[in-house]
């Protein structure tokens, strides 16, 4: 267990803490643990390939703690009692966001079992639509009288991100196709 995976527990460690303080209606402390998750994401990142610590569970805790943090704050922050009601994400927002992921993830698996293996790379659409998700929460957390303008753009770039992994799928798997019958 080196210390970039390390990290990667920690902020999967603190997101009952992140989701404690919006129940208490303490945003302050929410913003605080969140944006201390978002820091430890590119620290166990810089870490990894810095120190030569890339491994293969780090390859699938990096990902899993992003997507927990961003899955738990989304769901809650449509729910949650201590959110102000203009700024509670309407029910749209998490079910785009949940889905894209579950697409990405059925997806992977589909083309893991028909390839055999998988090379997991964002793209840069979808850096830029994690970005946005992430500035959607602290949108809310910091009570930004305009987070639905963020909340929906973070919506758009959900969609066109979750096409353009699906289309970067099906290529895969045509490629694949294609391989067997030359063979």
């Amino acid at each position: 267990m080196n210390l970039a995976n390390k990290i990667s527990i920690a902020r999967i460690i603190l997101i009952p803490f992140f989701i404690t303080a919006i129940t208490y209606s303490r945003l302050d402390i929410a913003l605080v643990l969140f944006i201390l998750a978002v820091i430890s994401d590119g620290v166990d990142g810089f870490i990894a390939r810095t120190l030569n610590q890339k491994t293969k569970l780090g390859t699938i805790l990096d990902p899993m703690a992003d997507k927990l943090l961003l899955i738990s704050a989304y769901i809650y922050l449509s729910i949650a009692g201590g959110i102000p009601s203009g700024l509670k994400l309407p029910p749209y927002v998490p079910i785009i966001v949940i889905s894209r992921d579950a697409i990405i993830v059925l997806g992977s698996i589909v083309v893991y079992v028909i390839r055999g293996d998988i090379n997991v790379s964002p793209s840069v659409l979808g850096k830029i639509t994690t970005f946005f998700q992430m500035m959607t929460i602290v949108s809310i957390l910091v009570k930004f009288d305009y987070s639905y303008l963020v909340w929906n753009l973070t919506v758009f770039l959900t969609i066109a991100s979750g096409i353009d992994y699906v289309i970067k799928g099906s290529k895969l798997l045509s490629e694949n196709h294609i391989l067997k019958k030359a063979a």
